[in-house]
């Protein structure tokens, strides 16, 4: 996978992120970072969230009692991460708040031991009517495992500071 493309005219924040004005409508980043996943990350997770859903976190009762034959990842955690690769490249030091994810998916599992990478489109942007000093942002953001099979996808809209006037 390539790096992100910064072309010359984009300035990053001193902590890596976009500003406002650098995300074009219909530009697709593909993320540097990819992580395989753990059953550590769906134990802590599930425990952290108070999920005890066996799907995620017993292998006997997947083993046997599930057409997966192995526990899926926590689709929260998945989601999570699938935004989180993005953050670099994209939002670190310039996102004011999210304000929604929309239509989220997750068209197929991701197990344990799975390599996750990711990429993000720009699907839309236009000017705070309330803040000058900030625009949304509309991020498509896809995750896929190392076979390349889309294992989550979801729009994001993001609150994203401008670029400081100089």
């Amino acid at each position: 996978m390539s790096a992100p493309q910064t072309s010359p005219d984009k300035q990053r924040h001193q902590r890596g992120g976009l500003f406002y004005e650098d995300f074009h409508v219909g530009e697709l980043i593909r993320h540097r970072l990819t992580r395989t996943v753990t059953q550590m990350d769906n134990m802590l997770f599930s425990n952290m969230t108070l999920n005890p859903q066996p799907l995620h976190i017993d292998a006997h009762f997947c083993a046997n009692e599930t057409e997966w034959g192995k526990p899926l990842m926590n689709s929260l955690f998945t989601l999570g991460l699938m935004i989180g690769i993005g953050v670099n490249d994209l939002t670190n030091g310039t996102t004011i708040a999210n304000l929604g994810m929309t239509d989220v998916v997750f068209p197929n599992p991701l197990f344990e031991n799975d390599t996750v990478h990711c990429t993000t489109e720009i699907t839309d942007k236009r000017e705070s009517r309330s803040r000058l000093e900030a625009g949304i942002v509309t991020f498509l953001h896809c995750a896929y495992n190392q076979h390349d099979v889309l294992v989550a996808r979801c729009h994001r809209q993001a609150f994203m500071r401008k670029r400081p006037v100089a």
